[in-house]
């Protein structure tokens, strides 16, 4: 387990996956993620991706994000597309819960997930992708030290209109 101020990275649980389960499912919730199905999902394929996590699954490092005081899985976050030569690595964040949006936590659990990065697996670039409307996202990514790197124009179609995607980095300076 990994510790910030307010949560802790931790492997998934079988008690994550019905909560994970709304989650992937919530309408609003998945509008913000760069990543997802467009379609429902099933608690079945929930419960068969939470216990196909392993700690080194083909470059791909997934966390359960629980909050500290009360122990509840609120989100999780994940390494994908590591290159070990050029030592970069691509992650993501979602913090489901919405009691949790905006009070810090996505911003405490990146933090968290930098450190581990750089320092537990000596990667020297980190790179995520965000839509331009989720502007908390953004706000949280640049307090974590990440900066834009590129813009992807017209890039999804999300409820009608296309969105552009901001494309930020963060380097490890030792």
């Amino acid at each position: 387990m990994y510790y910030g101020e307010k949560v802790c990275l931790r492997a998934y649980k079988e008690e994550d996956i019905s909560i994970a389960s709304k989650f992937v499912n919530d309408k609003e919730l998945k509008k913000l993620l760069v990543t997802t199905i467009p379609f429902p999902m099933t608690y079945w394929e929930e419960e068969e991706w939470i216990k196909s996590q392993k700690s080194n699954n083909e470059g791909t490092y997934n966390f359960a994000i629980e909050d500290i005081e009360t122990n509840k899985y609120i989100g999780g976050c994940g390494i994908q597309n590591v290159n070990w030569l050029a030592r970069v690595a691509t992650v993501g964040i979602m913090i489901g819960d919405k009691n949790y949006w905006g009070r810090g936590y996505g911003t405490d659990a990146m933090k968290v997930l930098i450190n581990f990065i750089f320092n537990d697996m000596n990667i020297n670039k980190i790179r995520l992708g965000t839509f331009s409307f989720n502007e908390r996202a953004i706000k949280s990514y640049e307090k974590c030290g990440f900066k834009v790197e590129g813009v992807l124009k017209d890039e999804i179609f999300k409820d009608g209109k296309y969105y552009d995607e901001i494309i930020m980095s963060i380097f490890n300076n030792k």
